[in-house]
């Protein structure tokens, strides 16, 4: 088959590009640091002072909702965005910023962790303060809800929305399907048309399934496959255990351009490890959020905690292993015209534990890649949903989703990873200011969490006891900030006439209506 690049016009290419160059290397990474120290330092380190309570809430039981079932666990929400985020970007996508950006990209993978961890906790809650009941008696939210909502920006919202629908559900599918080819391609020569075919029909099975089905499905996949891809990275940090210090030794200086081979490299260094941990965590994005919302959980801090736990989790823990396997490859190479993505992890870890380590990685891959396609659909979802309620468009949207998973498997690396970048910054700009403009709110949710915590309580949302600020929220009960929107104010209008006509006055009351009325009686 020809290859599906041969299609695409070369302009787009060079829009996709000049996008890039002008959100990247202009200001996104200044606004994502920016945003990162704001919302670390006005928390006062949230992400490090409440890390003890991010465990305590993980396991706690839902809610129940109000037709008697259990409501989607931290757990299960912690598991759908956590599939969303292990995926492709911990195994292809830092492979691809080591070989562009050198070791130092590791580090700035670390720093925008970090400060990111306290982005997805004011994300995150906020997804829970403004989340609303869908129709199957749950919940759903994100950025799209809170900026609408929260800002009273429902254009802002409406773009958001369609920016992350296309961004996850197709752009972002493209890749993880891409890499899944890629992997099978390389270990075992496998058609990637092929591939295409089985993913897409695969997916098209799980996401018509609905919500459950993918939070069931997440929480499955997600712990077996991250705790076996730990544990053999984890054998080969033990058997080259003399080289583990010289190594982040290496990772520190090549940050600063310190290292001879990397001198001139800080910028590379830089600008890879942000793109590519903001790809792997998403913290700031705003997408983990309508994972995040969700959740059938007391109070919405519970949700900001725990998902970001889920950025260490994932930018710590799994793209940490994957940078400690590459930087032990000794045949590693640097530069653009160096291989990249997932062909360069597999290659590594077939010389660290042999033949076993490609196999293993095959099959890791598909299961990383393929839960990350059923959390980016649900995000997209989730949008569609806020965007229209007409099933023809969800059914259409459905459609596409499993028409781009075939897509991602046949056309080139680069061209996808591009197109993830130019997308991924857009989303990210809109959120982070929405993140700004409503951090008051977060800052007296949490203030509310925390007392309550103080007395030993398990902390409960109730509106009453905060501010007016809460007007427009749905669903947390009665709300006596709540302001009368045109259609309430319509619908009571009309329940008013409708008294009114069925309202007669009454006789006046004298001795001569008295008598009629005895005499009607005695008729």
């Amino acid at each position: 088959m020809k290859n599906f690049d041969s299609y695409i016009p070369s302009w787009f290419h060079d829009f996709v590009q000049w996008g890039n160059d002008l959100i990247w290397t202009q200001n996104l990474i200044f606004l994502l640091l920016l945003a990162g120290v704001f919302f670390t330092i006005s928390s006062k380190v949230v992400q490090l002072r409440w890390l003890p309570e991010m465990f305590r809430v993980i396991f706690e039981k839902p809610e129940t909702l109000e037709d008697g079932r259990k409501g989607i666990s931290s757990f299960q929400a912690f598991a759908i965005s956590a599939a969303s985020r292990v995926g492709t970007g911990n195994i292809a996508g830092v492979a691809t910023a080591i070989v562009l950006g050198g070791p130092g990209a590791v580090f700035w993978m670390w720093v925008i962790a970090f400060i990111g961890a306290a982005s997805a906790f004011f994300e995150a809650t906020l997804a829970q303060v403004y989340k609303v009941k869908d129709k199957e008696g749950g919940y759903r939210g994100g950025p799209a809800y809170y900026i609408e909502h929260g800002l009273g920006q429902k254009w802002l919202g409406v773009l958001f929305a369609v920016l992350i629908t296309v961004t996850f559900a197709f752009v972002f599918n493209t890749v993880q399907s891409n890499t899944i080819a890629a992997s099978l391609n390389e270990q075992y020569e496998f058609s990637n048309v092929i591939t295409g075919i089985i993913l897409a029909v695969i997916t098209a099975l799980v996401i018509f399934g609905g919500v459950r089905s993918i939070a069931t499905v997440s929480s499955f996949i997600v712990p077996i496959m991250a705790i076996g891809y730990i544990i053999l990275v984890g054998y080969i940090l033990v058997i080259n255990i003399d080289q583990v210090w010289p190594m982040i030794q290496n990772i520190v200086k090549s940050a600063f351009g310190l290292h001879p081979a990397f001198g001139g490299a800080m910028g590379f260094a830089i600008m890879q490890g942000i793109k590519r941990g903001l790809f792997s965590n998403e913290a700031g994005m705003g997408s983990a959020a309508n994972a995040a919302a969700t959740a059938a959980v007391s109070h919405p801090v519970k949700q900001g905690l725990i998902q970001s736990l889920g950025v260490f989790f994932d930018t710590m823990v799994i793209c940490t292993a994957t940078a400690i396997m590459l930087l032990l490859y000794t045949d590693l190479q640097f530069g653009p015209d160096a291989e990249q993505g997932v062909a360069v992890t597999q290659q590594a870890l077939t010389t660290h534990v042999g033949e076993f380590g490609g196999i293993f990685l095959t099959i890791a891959v598909f299961m990383f890649a393929f839960s990350s396609i059923i959390g980016n659909y649900y995000y997209g979802q989730s949008n569609i949903e806020y965007l229209t309620k007409n099933k023809i468009i969800m059914f259409i949207f459905r459609i596409l989703v499993v028409g781009m998973v075939f897509v991602g498997s046949v056309i080139q690396v680069q061209t996808v990873w591009d197109t993830a970048d130019l997308f991924m910054g857009l989303m990210a700009i809109i959120n982070i200011v929405a993140l700004f403009g409503l951090a008051t709110v977060v800052f007296e949710v949490a203030k509310d969490y925390r007392a309550q915590r103080k007395r030993k309580l398990n902390p409960v949302f109730k509106i009453e006891n905060l501010s007016a600020n809460f007007s427009n929220i749905e669903a947390w009960g009665d709300n006596p900030y709540k302001k009368e929107t045109k259609k309430d104010k319509k619908v009571r209008k009309q329940e008013t006439s409708d008294i009114d006509t069925k309202y007669e006055e009454p006789k006046e009351n004298t001795f001569e209506n008295i008598d009629d009325d005895y005499d009607n009686k005695d008729k």
